[in-house]
């Protein structure tokens, strides 16, 4: 047996508490949105098969209703001529038309009626499947996202995420010790550029050291 055993549970069905209730609600859509999904074909078959019935059923109508018609004027033509022993016969077959096609009609009424309730039930079934549809595809991204999000969490959670930072510290110890033997090299050796700096230097002290003797030598002749 499936999920629903009749129609009637598939439309009186609320797909918010069958979810809940499931261990597995991805699962639980699926199996919801097959069953609806078969019911809709079977109920549209039955569908057609009702429609035929009251197609054939119309056309006994027609013929009886020809029947009630031809034997209103048989029964007419009997007056006409006398014969009211035809005319009593005919009207008594006229009459059993009628009540045949009376009686189809009633089973028609019935069938029209099944007809609208299946056409209202058909369109319930099918929001509900739109429902349950949009419902699969929503789980669907929610377990896409979750999933990655778990996947980026063990990934953090994970000894590989320490190693490689452990690994990244060790380069850059690696390329601080290149980077200090560089210097220690460059230790002690005068640059071109370094060496007129120091003679730019020289002089301006030179310059500095010649003032300061002059004021001196001024100052001990004014005295």
């Amino acid at each position: 047996m499936g999920i629903f055993s009749r129609f009637s549970d598939i439309i009186n069905s609320n797909i918010n508490a069958l979810l809940d209730k499931a261990e597995d609600p991805e699962k639980m859509v699926r199996l919801i949105i097959q069953e609806m999904e078969d019911t809709l074909v079977e109920v549209r078959s039955s569908s057609a098969k009702t429609i035929a019935e009251k197609k054939e059923l119309q056309r006994i109508i027609n013929r009886l209703q020809e029947d009630v018609a031809d034997w209103q004027a048989k029964a007419e033509l009997a007056l006409s001529k006398e014969r009211e022993d035809l005319a009593r016969s005919a009207l008594i077959e006229r009459q059993k038309s009628a009540d045949k096609a009376d009686l189809v009609a009633a089973d028609i009424a019935n069938l029209d009626e099944h007809i609208s309730k299946l056409q209202s039930e058909v369109s319930q079934l099918q929001e509900k499947l739109a429902d349950a549809k949009a419902r699969q595809k929503a789980m669907l991204m929610r377990h896409s996202t979750v999933t990655s999000r778990l996947e980026v969490k063990k990934t953090l959670d994970s000894n590989r995420i320490n190693d490689a930072m452990y690994k990244f510290e060790r380069y850059e110890q690696k390329i601080d010790s290149l980077e200090a033997q560089v210097e220690s090299y460059d230790i002690g050796k005068k640059s071109l550029q370094d060496e007129f700096a120091e003679l730019a230097a020289q002089d301006k002290i030179d310059n500095e050291l010649a003032a300061l003797k002059a004021k001196v030598n001024k100052q001990d002749t004014d005295a």
